[in-house]
């Protein structure tokens, strides 16, 4: 990692050529990553990104630059190429950029895993995804799995950041990820399952997070789905979703339309708007339903301590016992608001700018039971897990496709079902809640946001919850 003061002298020299505000990061991403199908290895290696990123403020015009070359005349000239944008910039600006305030830090921090990814052999870690593979049941009673693809990856992101208003910021975060998708038929009907699983540690997460057990039980899942579940009903109907449901939905009809830069109109050519934008209520829900993005979780694939603007990070509430609350924010976005930055502000690598982005986000746990959830529902659907999803640019429509669910009859379990989708508004998603399980469970995904497009590390998460009379086709 270079010298710290090295990037010191970078911003005090874009600040000598004018800018009113000036950051340096030196960012760095060293991983390795392994491929399997049907159980033979397709590839494995390793890479390693660094580079130091300038991003400066110049009359309301902001300016971005990166480069890969650490020696002092490149590094000079990334500050003069971002100095000259903010400069060209600005006499474009119908509205200038400021930064508005937060609580910048001085700070270094590290997670320490407790089995470092170099102290595991990479033949070791192969031979533990062939048994992942091997321990599956590939076939029964006409059942069968035609492909299993995983993807295992480590990364070690080091980080330092300067910037002119005082803040320098040092971290060290390792992160293990295993992806895995499974197709499956049976006679005429065939079904696909996804899933990621990750968090911030070593090489002791593979064990730590169940993967290869939670591999066995989507087997189990899709052999439900094809072979043992019968059609789904229609109509409206009280349902019991799955953690696992509850969490993607807070993700996306929660912490994507809570995002300011969102809100404003930045994201509207790529990905959309937020119906945050134009909705004139301040309820969204129940009483029950509370939302929250929290970066500090430890072990989280999303963790983090401070920002990429060197903001020190905390739990932030979006939706707060039904009403909308807070936004995430960075710090150009805080300043349109008139609000501090709730340190949002993220980049996936060197190259990219940091911009508004989620971190963990999950709905917060009640006090209820599975069983006493259940037990109050005459007739309904518990839905267990999902097998495809979709929601509109403004994150307001909705629709969820059970890949495991069963009937509920009178406060009881029944037999499964296949293939039911829940389509409701996100307002009628929140209104609909009246009791929310006092377990929560996350689960880890890659959240794609920006043009060129950026991949950053999140957990969602929720606990089991009740909804009544809902749409379900």
């Amino acid at each position: 990692m270079p010298d710290p003061l090295l990037l010191q002298g970078l911003v005090d020299e874009a600040l000598k050529l004018g800018a009113s505000y000036a950051e340096a990061r030196f960012h760095r991403l060293s991983s390795l990553q392994a491929i399997m199908i049907n159980g033979a290895v397709i590839g494995a290696g390793e890479d390693v990104s660094e580079g130091v990123a300038v991003r400066v403020l110049l009359e309301g015009g902001m300016g971005f630059s990166a480069t890969t070359d650490l020696s002092g005349e490149a590094l000079r000239e990334a500050v003069r190429r971002a100095v000259a944008s903010a400069r060209s910039a600005a006499s474009y600006m119908k509205r200038p950029i400021r930064m508005g305030p937060g609580r910048l830090g001085r700070a270094k921090y590290s997670v320490e895993p407790k089995k470092p990814f170099q102290d595991v052999s990479l033949d070791a870690k192969l031979a533990d995804l062939k048994d992942m593979y091997s321990g599956l049941e590939l076939s029964r009673n006409g059942f069968k799995i035609s492909n299993v693809t995983i993807n295992y990856s480590e990364t070690v992101e080091e980080k330092i950041i300067v910037n002119s208003d005082g803040a320098f910021v040092e971290s060290m975060v390792p992160r293990l990820t295993v992806f895995y998708n499974m197709s499956a038929s049976t006679g005429d009907r065939s079904a696909n399952r996804w899933n990621q699983i990750g968090g911030s540690g070593g090489y002791e997460l593979v064990r730590e997070l169940r993967v290869g057990e939670q591999m066995k039980d989507d087997v189990e899942s899709l052999y439900v789905n094809l072979v043992k579940a019968g059609s789904p009903p229609k109509g409206r109907m009280d349902v019991v979703l799955g953690p696992e449901i509850v969490a993607l939905a807070m993700h996306e009809s929660a912490g994507h339309p809570s995002e300011a830069d969102r809100i404003l109109g930045r994201e509207a050519a790529q990905a959309g708007m937020s119906f945050r934008a134009t909705y004139k209520d301040d309820v969204i829900g129940s009483e029950h339903a509370t939302v929250i993005d929290d970066p500090t979780i430890p072990g989280s694939s999303g963790f983090y301590l401070y920002d990429d603007e060197g903001v020190a990070a905390g739990p932030r509430i979006l939706y707060d016992k039904g009403r909308l609350a807070g936004m995430l924010h960075n710090r150009e976005t805080a300043a349109v608001y008139g609000v501090e930055s709730n340190a949002a502000a993220r980049a996936m690598n060197y190259a990219s700018e940091p911009i508004v982005r989620m971190a963990n986000t999950y709905m917060a746990p009640g006090t209820y039971s599975f069983e006493e959830l259940v037990e109050d529902v005459r007739e309904g659907v518990y839905i267990k897990k999902y097998m495809e999803w979709n929601i509109d640019d403004i994150r307001w429509g909705q629709r969820y496709v059970g890949l495991e669910a069963y009937l509920i009859r009178n406060g009881r379990i029944g037999e499964p079902v296949r293939n039911i989708a829940l389509e409701v508004t996100t307002k009628e998603f929140y209104s609909s809640i009246d009791a929310v399980g006092k377990d929560l469970v996350f689960y880890a995904g890659t959240c794609g946001k920006g043009e060129p497009p950026q991949g950053v590390p999140v957990w969602f998460g929720g606990p089991h919850i009740r909804m009544r009379e809902v749409n379900l086709r």
